[in-house]
């Protein structure tokens, strides 16, 4: 499967090994592989995807002809630093490297060694919203996450992330060494197949009007929900009204605080009529709801590359987001930002924004950005 006349492939390994709830690590995997598709054929890798069990549903969703899947059983975080240590060798990646003849393994985040190898092993790291919001993480999970990434900063030379922001958080927050190369790879939204979805017969599935907003992000609390409830309540209040169509689970109000202060929103401005909870539905109805949206709201506190906007982008539906520097990069002229606290402007934003306009190119075309998306992150591996 990887050889072929006059060329040999490109094998890359590809490591899928996040926490099954972490919704934003699953979608990044599969569009990943899913963009190398819009390569020429010749250009395409042959990727070797190693997945954590509780993953294999996911794994199985993605559509690549030079793909093999491959269950792995990887240790547990500190079980597998220790043992890494005791061993000299990193047991995280071990045996993938010594039984697997790959060129490339990506993402790789646990470091507790640097492996000796000609494989180019690069890791990747979301973000570092735990420097700027301390009180959304416990103690414990802040430790965790600055020991992984000084190992991980210590034991790698290649880094990738996903904004030009998130490099500079890098820079800003820890020392780097003068051999780690950090590569801003934007990744792109691959879009599903609408092909037999009706937008009216899902729009009555779930009991969403003709005319919405929609907003695509979990309820935690960095999401920044809250302000956008503040905005329709003021709406509501000055006798305008608009419906907001929200997917995710929305938790009952003992959840946490939060909760509590985003239902006494719903509930003391009588906003629930105005709101369709969607919960967590299949992600092609979900793009294809957004697709047919006024526009998708960003409201976050905090991001280190919005799925949620690549997917509006690759939908050619409007960002309304708030004025965060990575949102502003990530949309640049092209979005309407707001200050992320300001549910007076998000107000206003919203009581008069034009109504969708079908067809209409808002960014660069589709095949274009994912194309240019999939050769750069080839280029890595090239270099």
């Amino acid at each position: 499967m990887a050889d072929f006349i006059g060329k040999k492939r490109l094998r890359l390994g590809i490591l899928f090994y996040f926490s099954p709830k972490w919704m934003g690590g699953i979608v990044y995997i599969k569009n990943l592989i899913r963009i190398l598709n819009f390569l020429d054929d010749d250009d395409k890798p042959e990727v070797v995807v190693f997945y954590r069990a509780g993953l294999r549903k996911y794994a199985e969703q993605v559509d690549y002809p030079y793909m093999n899947l491959i269950e792995w059983d990887f240790p547990p975080v500190y079980q597998g630093f220790i043992k890494s240590w005791i061993l000299r060798k990193n047991v995280f990646v071990e045996s993938i490297l010594k039984n697997y003849n790959l060129d490339g393994l990506y993402p790789l985040q646990d470091y507790p060694l640097r492996a000796v190898t000609d494989t180019k092993i690069v890791s990747w790291y979301a973000d570092l919203q735990h420097k700027y919001y301390p009180e959304f993480f416990t103690k414990r999970k802040i430790i965790e996450r600055n020991v992984r990434i000084k190992f991980m900063l210590r034991n790698s030379q290649h880094l990738v992330v996903s904004s030009q922001a998130v490099a500079d958080d890098f820079k800003r927050f820890f020392r780097l060494r003068d051999k780690m190369k950090i590569h801003v790879f934007h990744f792109a939204s691959v879009i599903e197949d609408f092909e037999g979805l009706d937008i009216g017969e899902v729009r009555k599935k779930y009991n969403v009007p003709e005319d919405y907003f929609m907003i695509s992000n979990q309820f935690h609390k960095h999401k920044n929900h809250r302000v956008l409830l503040q905005s329709m309540a003021l709406l509501k209040q000055d006798g305008k009204e608009i419906h907001m169509a929200m997917t995710g689970r929305l938790p009952d109000a003992s959840h946490s605080s939060y909760m509590k202060e985003l239902h006494s929103i719903i509930a003391d401005n009588n906003l629930k009529p105005h709101i369709s909870l969607l919960g967590v539905i299949p992600r092609n109805e979900q793009l294809l709801l957004m697709k047919h949206s006024r526009a998708v709201i960003q409201p976050s506190l905090f991001e280190g590359w919005s799925t949620v906007i690549e997917d509006a982008i690759s939908l050619q539906v409007p960002v309304i987001a708030s004025s965060l520097p990575v949102n502003i990069e990530q949309l640049g002229p092209d979005g309407c930002f707001f200050a992320p606290e300001d549910y007076k402007a998000l107000a206003g934003i919203l009581a008069t924004f034009p109504e969708s306009e079908p067809g209409k190119m808002l960014y660069q075309e589709y095949n274009e950005r994912i194309s240019s998306a999939a050769r750069t992150f080839m280029d890595i591996f090239k270099s």
